[in-house]
């Protein structure tokens, strides 16, 4: 079996267990390819706040076989799945599944930059609330670094406004690829 029908297999799995909505598994899989589009060559750490089912997390290690992926979530089930689906999937050399909230994640980063390194990317299908949810993911990436978000359908307008972004310290990146935003880190010039 290849990998994508073996993908697609998991995330059916998940599906059945209601873990994952019930949206076509192929528009599953072509949504979470929109975060595999904007990383970069020079992404290889990626981290998935609130990973879930394990989505979009399993579909960057999947089509990025260069990406080493740590999904979080705080919820023991989901993790226990998705560490069968990195078994299953033979991803075990590349992905890392961590069942903690991000706020330690955060903390034991901070407390410990020895052990622990920032990613390069911070990636998310619906962790929280924007504002929460950039915050967060702002903790856990290098000053250079970059955070993916799933956007909201067209008709439920804009949840990334100016005034927010810059309270943020953030600014959103113009992209091509639909269904995500990308926001970097404001550069602060030194004086």
């Amino acid at each position: 079996m290849s990998t994508t029908a073996s993908l697609e297999a998991v995330l059916s799995d998940a599906q059945r267990i209601g873990m994952l909505g019930d949206r076509p598994i192929d528009q599953v899989i072509e949504h979470a390819h929109a975060f595999v589009e904007v990383l970069r060559d020079s992404d290889r750490r990626v981290i998935d706040l609130g990973s879930g089912a394990g989505l979009p997390g399993l579909v960057i290690a999947v089509f990025r076989d260069d990406v080493h992926v740590t999904m979080v979530d705080r919820r023991q089930k989901r993790t226990d799945f998705v560490e069968r689906a990195v078994r299953r999937l033979g991803l075990t050399e590349r992905c890392q599944v961590w069942c903690r909230d991000v706020a330690v994640v955060a903390r034991e980063l901070r407390d410990d930059a020895e052990m622990m390194q920032p990613w390069d990317v911070a990636v998310s299908r619906g962790f929280g609330p924007p504002e929460a949810t950039v915050s967060m993911a702002l903790s856990v990436i290098h000053s250079h670094g970059r955070i993916v978000l799933s956007e909201p359908p067209e008709h439920q307008g804009d949840r990334w406004p100016q005034e927010m972004l810059d309270r943020l310290c953030v600014d959103r990146v113009v992209s091509e690829t639909k269904g995500v935003v990308v926001l970097t880190p404001k550069v602060i010039p030194a004086t």
